[in-house]
């Protein structure tokens, strides 16, 4: 599996709120809280929801997906903290 995919929380939006993964592949997302308040990192697509205290990190594994964009967003944050992660070839 390759290394996580690092996504970053601040200020209620993700850093990058974009990410690409191999398709057909599972893999991991390390999702790190640097507010002040908690969030739930959540995806239907993926089918993967985390709660993230303030100033902590997790790691969330997906996939394989097959090729094309799947939402995520914070569940606390939805109109501020969404994103995209794109599983291509």
């Amino acid at each position: 599996m390759a290394d996580p995919v690092a996504l970053g929380l601040t200020g209620h939006k993700f850093t990058p709120s974009a990410v690409t993964v191999a398709a057909n592949q599972k893999f991991q997302i390390k999702i790190t809280n640097h507010d002040d308040t908690p969030a739930e990192f959540e995806s239907h697509d993926l089918k993967v929801e985390k709660i993230i205290v303030p100033g902590g990190t997790v790691i969330v594994s997906a996939g394989p997906l097959k090729p094309g964009t799947y939402q995520f967003f914070d569940d606390y944050h939805p109109d501020q903290a969404a994103g995209t992660v794109t599983a291509k070839e």
